[in-house]
């Protein structure tokens, strides 16, 4: 390998700090020839086509680095696009031919940009000033590439970490102000990396005070510190200048237990400050949570190097040490730091700091209804009072939230200027590389048939066992699947697959909530574990559920990861597992409790423990910020109510490198859900995946910038929230306070309004109000045809009679109609309303009113009009709404013809249906689930029309739209504005 070259374009790739340039004319500056050698390039192009390592490494940190950057001087286009990358080519001066040979040794790695929604912000954490201190963040990199992380990971978490702290306050600014963010991960999916890379960044920029808010139990605090500890503050600022070989001197030194010290953690080589950088000065340790500020409060006592001036002038600031410090959210501990810091006096209105807050929606968020407290009095709940009073003690405090069920966030007050509303940014991190989420457990929107789906194209089949209630509850077929799954872990081990891939195996069973139910199962499992293992019937069960499911599973998705032949080659490694797995004790650990101790178990500290080979039976405790390391097998009862606590508990999402084959959740399938009802925790989990995923394309929708203005701030987030299913909210009651939504475009979209009035002389003036447009069911039936797709391969066909009305007609009820409770329908009323040409030009409707089946129809006239064919509707449990309204195949079918006539390619067919006609369904519906009452609201053929009403489903034309795009208009309901309107 040409050693000079490789300096060469290391020297020259160094100089361009800022972005891309000419890469001959830096690349003959920075060198000693006397002229550029035009041969160097042919011979780069032909290094990287070669695939050389060392080159290859070099472009590809600089490639994805350029590829990433939100805000590129040289590039009007968005980052990770092929347009920001041809532009950085264009910017470098390469030929086409080595362009091609960068993208064969880099490709684009696309999808990977956070989405950034913001309120206007002043531009100072510029690339240059990131780049010229970068102390931190540029060991934190070493450590990410030295735990495997690829350069496209690095370079993703690199520019959403820079998201986050170019949109604080720069820290040595003259006026203080008090930024607030919330960064939106999903379950398990490394948001401790982004705010560990966050901090990194922050502290070099200036920041000299870091609090993290670290959960609510000291496990997770002391995981929260140990990862800062061994990631980023690093050997020398734990040791603060004793000597590593001082063996008198360590005793009582935090990690001197710990296996990975000192290896695993980060070395400065040398203390910082002896290296022109700063120091970190810890707070809080691995086993001790805050406990005071002590002597005289010197640890904020923070010298300056020139007195005359703040310490956040950059004189003062960048030589200072910064304080870091990872808390509980307990009160206890709040409450004293919040009143040692009222005893530090002037200084901490001139000391930039950060807050972390992690699982920011636990805890954190005020539950105190706004309605019910005094005017003039401001009630809070406990740990929120205290964050509230840490901002107003530290002016110059930027409060960062992360969580990966952020709908309790966007639901807090704007106008509370103390609370933790993010109004000043909101940024959702792209799913990372490797992560295994709620696409690969749901097979969603698959074009696959259910009949033709396979260990390989199916992800349900894969990884999914239902359990059915008042059946074989599978307890024991998922512990096999436990033992079978470390059996081949141990195999690939045997196969040269590294030991540390699978330093630890867990099963997870979420069952119930109550101790008494743990503790009977974990009896259960005891004792399962003792009787039906050892002996030939376990072997004869263990090798049917490999060859029936184990191994044409790993053969469809091992990826290359070695995978038995067959149960007798696995055997000899079942033995192994077992041992691993009853080491030291029974192979079940329980986890709850309302005490710190039950939670300080051996086996439970995955930093500490060489392996942890067990299995975990808890409850809540399970499901928020604790890491099951190594989870591969998850057995999930569990019911709530409530959309992001279910989410939570979603453990099974996760990284699971070289084992994604053997994962296995046991979740299920009709649980008892009260009053007769079950509920499908599988369904449940995809309809709030669902729910979360409209959330996040919504924001990556928004982010777009419309005449140079975002379309949307935080403050009008909340309305984004959805609910795919009716028994599971998007959050707590008491976490949902504050927005209306003033309008909602849907072009091409249903809208189908659902709380219909409960009262009769209501339900009578509604169904008054249609009379204009009754003559739709008066028409001679047609026969609409919904050809086969994704949810059907065969045709299907439905009766239903239809008229043409024009828009101002249909308008003019729409308008007229009353709801129960909240009007829900107005922001899409504000909507249709301006379909008359102000907006988009919709000319008609088309009412179609779709008849049942000839066999079970139930008909009458309604007002004289008719005979309408009769429809039984159910509103939801303990609710207002009813549920769907339209018919699943009625919906599709007007939804084919919509997307059809915006396509041009309209089937032949009875309707003519043109871009500016827009479809509605509408239905008389008697609130039922009975034929026999169905029957008695229309006697002799007559509906009455007091219990018939009128209900419906409306799909604007595509095209309705205006050239802004905006499809949201909000009116805050702020406490700031309570009395207008």
């Amino acid at each position: 390998m040409n050693n000079s070259l490789l300096n060469l374009h290391l020297d020259a790739l160094g100089a361009m700090s800022r972005g891309p340039k000419d890469f001959a004319k830096i690349a003959f500056a920075v060198s000693d020839l006397e002229e550029p050698a035009d041969g160097d390039l042919e011979e780069f192009r032909s290094l990287l086509l070669a695939g050389q390592p060392e080159f290859t490494a070099l472009w590809t940190q600089k490639l994805m680095s350029w590829d990433m950057t939100e805000s590129a001087p040289w590039s009007a286009a968005l980052a990770g696009t092929e347009e920001r990358r041809s532009d950085t080519y264009a910017k470098l001066g390469f030929a086409d031919e080595v362009c091609k040979a960068l993208d064969v040794a880099v490709p684009l790695v696309a999808g990977t940009r956070p989405v950034v929604i913001s309120k206007d912000f002043t531009p100072w954490y510029t690339k240059q000033k990131s780049t010229a201190r970068s102390f931190y963040w540029s060991a934190y990199e070493r450590v990410l590439r030295d735990k495997g992380w690829s350069e496209a990971a690095i370079a993703s978490l690199d520019q959403a970490s820079h998201s986050v702290v170019e949109r604080l306050a720069d820290p040595t600014r003259a006026e203080a102000y008090s930024a607030r963010g919330l960064v939106v991960g999903y379950v398990q999916s490394g948001k401790t990396a982004n705010f560990t890379g966050v901090i990194a960044k922050a502290v070099d920029a200036g920041y000299r005070l870091v609090i993290v808010l670290g959960g609510t139990l000291n496990l997770l605090r002391g995981q929260t510190q140990r990862r800062l500890d061994m990631e980023l503050i690093g050997r020398e600022n734990i040791l603060r200048g004793i000597s590593p070989d001082d063996i008198d001197s360590l005793i009582g030194v935090d990690y001197q237990d710990d296996e990975d010290w000192p290896a695993k953690f980060v070395s400065h080589d040398g203390r910082p400050s002896d290296r022109g950088a700063f120091d970190i000065e810890r707070l809080t340790t691995r086993a001790d949570d805050y406990q005071g500020l002590g002597q005289g409060i010197s640890a904020l006592d923070i010298p300056k190097s020139d007195p005359t001036r703040p310490l956040h002038d950059p004189v003062n600031l960048h030589p200072s040490a910064a304080r870091v410090m990872v808390v509980k959210k307990n009160k206890d501990v709040l409450t004293k730091l919040v009143t040692d810091l009222k005893r530090v006096g002037n200084i901490l209105g001139e000391l930039p700091v950060l807050i972390i807050d992690d699982e920011s929606d636990q805890a954190s968020v005020n539950t105190v209804n706004p309605t019910k407290q005094t005017e003039g009095e401001e009630t809070r709940t406990a740990i929120n009072g205290l964050i509230s009073q840490l901002l107003k003690l530290l002016p110059r405090a930027q409060y960062v939230g992360y969580t990966a069920t952020p709908f309790a966030n966007v639901f807090i007050d704007p106008d509370d200027a103390q609370d933790i509303f993010p109004r000043d940014f909101l940024i959702s991190l792209p799913r990372p590389v490797g992560y295994m989420g709620v696409q690969d457990f749901h097979d969603l929107d698959s074009a696959v048939p259910a009949n033709e789906r396979t260990f390989a194209n199916s992800q349900e089949k894969a990884h999914v066992r239902g359990v059915h209630d008042g059946t074989d509850d599978r307890l024991l077929e998922a512990l096999d699947a436990f033992i079978l799954s470390g059996a081949v872990k141990l195999y690939r081990i045997s196969q040269g697959v590294p030991e540390s891939k699978y330093r630890h195996h867990t099963m997870l069973v979420h069952d119930s909530v109550r101790m008494a139910d743990h503790k009977a199962l974990a009896q259960r499992l005891n004792g399962a574990w003792r009787e039906f293992y050892g002996s030939s019937a376990a072997h004869e069960r263990l090798a049917k559920l490999f060859q029936e499911d184990f191994k044409p599973v790993c053969d469809a998705r091992a990826e290359g990861a070695p995978v038995p032949e067959s149960y007798e080659v696995l055997k000899p490694f079942i033995s192994s597992a077992r041992r691993l797995i009853s080491l030291g004790s029974d192979p079940v650990i329980i986890v709850n409790g309302d005490k710190e101790r039950d939670y300080e178990q051996a086996d439970l500290d995955f930093d500490r423990t060489p392996n942890v080979w067990k299995i975990l039976v808890g409850g809540t405790k399970l499901s928020r910020g604790f890491t099951v390391e190594g989870l591969t097998v998850t057995y999930y009862r569990r019911k709530t109510q409530q959309a992001d606590t279910l989410m939570q508990m979603g453990r099974w999402f996760g990284f699971r490198d070289q084992y994604r084959d053997l994962v296995r959740l046991y979740i299920g399938r009709d649980e008892p859900y009260g009053k007769g009802k079950t509920l499908d925790l599988y369904e449940a989990f995809e309809a709030i995946c669902q729910d979360e995923e409209v959330f996040r394309a919504q924001l990556a929708q928004y982010a777009t910038m419309v005449d140079g203005e975002p379309q949307l701030t935080p403050e009008r987030m909340l309305p984004l929230v959805s609910q795919h299913l009716a028994l599971i909210r998007p959050s707590a009651r008491n976490k949902m306070f504050n927005s209306e939504l003033v309008e909602i475009r849907s072009p091409g979209k249903p809208i189908e309004p659902a709380a219909y009035p409960l009262g009769a002389m209501q339900t009578r003036r509604n169904t008054e109000r249609w009379r204009p447009l009754l003559h739709v069911f008066e028409a001679d039936p047609v026969t609409l045809t919904l050809p086969p797709d994704s949810s059907s391969p065969l045709t299907r066909t439905f009766q239903a009679t239809t008229a043409l009305v024009p828009h101002a007609e249909l308008i003019s009820v729409l308008s007229q109609l009353e709801w129960e409770g909240d009007n829900h329908f107005t922001p899409h009323l504000n909507y249709l309303a301006q379909l008359d040409g102000s907006l988009a030009a919709v000319d008609n409707w088309l009412l179609v009113a779709p008849q049942t089946t000839p066999s079970r129809r139930i008909e009458g006239t309604l007002l004289g009009h008719g005979p309408a064919s009769l429809v039984r509707r159910s509103r939801q449990l303990g609710k207002v709404a009813f549920g769907r309204i339209s018919g699943l195949e009625h919906r599709r079918w007007a939804q084919a013809l919509i997307n059809e006539a915006q396509a041009d390619t309209l089937r032949p067919g009875p309707l003519a249906l043109g871009t500016s006609t827009g479809i509605v369904l509408l239905y008389a519906v008697v609130e039922t689930d009975d034929d026999a009452k169905l029957r008695s609201a229309a006697p002799h053929g007559v509906a009455d029309p007091s219990q018939a009403f009128l209900a419906f489903t409306v799909i604007p034309p595509t095209a309705a739209n205006d050239s802004s795009l905006r499809l949201l208009r909000y009116q805050a309901k702020r406490s700031g504005l309570r009395d207008e309107p």
